[in-house]
């Protein structure tokens, strides 16, 4: 019997081998939401750095063609800055730098069993760490529970993964890195060449519907107002979600996301956690908003486009 037949057999096996492959994949989704912001900060320091440099070496050489080996010795070394990538350096304390054991680096275990603390220094550990672990493992259920063990359903864990990582680095920083949203735009081009969740056409169409939606509102907010209303990252994912669910979903995308964006916004703003005109992440609630209409699928977008 192959693993298809048994958890074909068995839901349940099924939906729990997804929700520990969730926790796993949910661990790695922490080092995304940390890393990946950091990285591309580093990258545009180091940037800004080599062409103020450059510029640097070009009056000077003009002037003084013999400081111009220096010069290259100074650029040399902004690229040669200490490696930080999504594996180097290996997850650690941020407060004392204390290098995890493996076994203090099990999914949501090792929290607990730490009591949420460093073993080292004692620091405390984000709830966040386990919340995203358990939030993954809940979504890679709910997509076997939904969609059965199937090609569909290892692919909407997917779509939840990127829309979790997005999610929560939208929320920290206001970004919504091209290294995600793009890829997940393509890979629901090439996921509905099959028709898995939606028609190729109606893919292509979302995809397009979805940008131009989003940048149409962002031009027309700023010639009225003088203001950028969202961000271009905003306008991707989108067009990510409707090139994975056609671009029947995106009334409902667009409507449920609003909505809560404004309740929230507005609670934040009476619980003076926010400011009137402050700018707030929108990617946390159009994520949310295609998570849920992988897992209702068409029930959401039928009364309103039967296809």
């Amino acid at each position: 019997m192959s693993f298809l037949q048994m958890f074909a057999s068995s839901p349940n096996l099924a939906m729990l081998a997804a929700a520990l492959f969730g926790l796993a994949i949910g661990s790695f989704l922490n080092v995304v939401i940390v890393r990946l912001p950091r990285m591309m900060e580093r990258e545009w320091e180091a940037q800004c750095r080599e062409f103020a440099l450059q510029k640097e070496a070009a009056e000077s050489a003009a002037a003084h063609p013999a400081d111009m080996l220096s010069a290259e010795i100074a650029i040399e070394e902004v690229s040669r800055l200490p490696p930080y990538n999504l594996s180097v350096p290996r997850s650690h304390c941020p407060s004392c730098q204390h290098t995890l054991a493996w076994y203090e680096n099990i999914p949501v275990f090792s929290w607990l069993a730490l009591r949420a603390k460093c073993s080292n220094c004692g620091q405390g550990i984000s709830w966040r760490y386990p919340a995203v672990e358990l939030l993954t493992a809940a979504l890679f259920a709910a997509c076997v529970a939904v969609l059965g063990p199937t090609f569909a359903a290892l692919a909407g864990m997917g779509f939840c993964a990127a829309a979790v990582a997005l999610a929560f680095i939208d929320a920290d920083t206001t970004l919504l890195p091209d290294n995600i949203t793009l890829p997940l735009l393509w890979a629901g081009l090439l996921v509905n060449l099959w028709g898995v969740f939606t028609p190729i056409s109606s893919a292509v169409i979302g995809a397009v519907a979805g940008y131009l939606f989003l940048w149409l509102i962002y031009w027309g907010f700023k010639l009225i107002t003088g203001k950028e209303g969202m961000g271009y990252g905003d306008f991707k994912l989108l067009a990510a979600i409707g090139a994975w669910f056609g671009w029947q979903a995106l009334p409902v995308v667009i409507l449920a996301s609003s909505i809560v964006g404004v309740v929230i916004g507005g609670l934040q703003i009476l619980m003076h956690r926010a400011e009137r005109g402050q700018a707030l992440p929108f990617g946390p609630y159009l994520a949310g908003a295609g998570i849920i209409v992988l897992l209702l699928g068409g029930s959401w977008t039928n009364w309103l486009w039967p296809v």
